[in-house]
């Protein structure tokens, strides 16, 4: 794949866009992917073919989508040609600027049409016919700044926690988060799940995964030491997590991440 560099967002979306991605790719062959859980919300505009998607949230084909706040993996597919913007959302981020309710962040994949409508598909348009990719990445925040006047807002008791959260790797107590906006554990997960997509409990669960996959992917240290640095219990625990979240263990992604093949069932 050629990335492209990535672009910053405007200053008055920060907190909600974590950045543009342009990507073009072209391929004769299958190329199989396993797309990771982690906390952002992509929005993947297409511009090439359509790209398979198989989770347990998912199966089909599709081109402009927005993908979910899962706690698992998915499968992609594709052959031929693929080409676009990958816009990252934080979950909060999506549930405001998107209008998605949890339940849509967490269940599967949202078509963009189904978001947006008619006026999603002339966004698609003109990024396909913008001359390069600062002209796109700047389409991307004009679109995003017209939404903001009518972004949802969310319980800044939910966006506090989900600061917590994120800034400590999920290493959290969900009894101390509720105690700290002054909520009853069961209403913070009831709010919390509403706006993100997951409870803070499975919130905290991916992001200590996102935090061990980090440093797999850096400085890969022994699965006991990485297990003690991103608060799992033992190394066990943290192969068990591997297999529930990314489908394979630690040592299987970090392999499957240097070959070009892609063994994913």
């Amino acid at each position: 794949m050629d990335l492209y560099p990535a672009g910053a967002a405007h200053a008055a979306l920060a907190g909600d866009v974590l950045g543009y991605r342009g990507y073009v790719e072209h391929s004769a062959t299958v190329v199989r992917r396993r797309e990771l859980p982690g906390p952002r919300v992509p929005v993947i505009i297409s511009f090439g073919d359509l790209l398979s998607v198989r989770s347990p949230g998912v199966s089909g084909e599709l081109t402009s989508f927005v993908a979910g706040f899962h706690d698992t993996y998915a499968v992609t597919e594709f052959v031929g040609a693929q080409c676009g913007l990958q816009v990252d959302l934080t979950p909060l981020g999506a549930h405001r600027l998107l209008g998605l309710a949890g339940s849509d962040l967490r269940d599967g994949a949202v078509r963009l049409g189904d978001v947006f409508g008619r006026p999603g598909d002339e966004f698609v348009e003109r990024l396909a016919a913008a001359p390069d990719w600062p002209a796109r990445f700047a389409l991307a925040d004009a679109f995003l700044l017209r939404r903001l006047p009518v972004a949802r807002e969310a319980d800044p008791e939910v966006g506090w926690a989900w600061e917590r959260l994120a800034c400590a790797g999920g290493r959290v107590r969900i009894a101390d988060l509720a105690a700290e906006v002054g909520w009853s554990r069961r209403h913070l997960a009831a709010r919390f799940r509403r706006q993100v997509g997951l409870g803070p409990k499975e919130t905290a669960r991916v992001l200590r995964f996102a935090r061990a996959v980090r440093r797999l992917d850096t400085s890969p240290p022994s699965l006991s030491d990485l297990a003690a640095d991103t608060g799992y219990a033992d190394h066990s625990h943290l192969v068990r997590e591997f297999h529930a979240l990314a489908g394979c263990t630690p040592s299987q992604l970090v392999a499957e991440r240097r070959s070009a093949a892609v063994p994913v069932p």
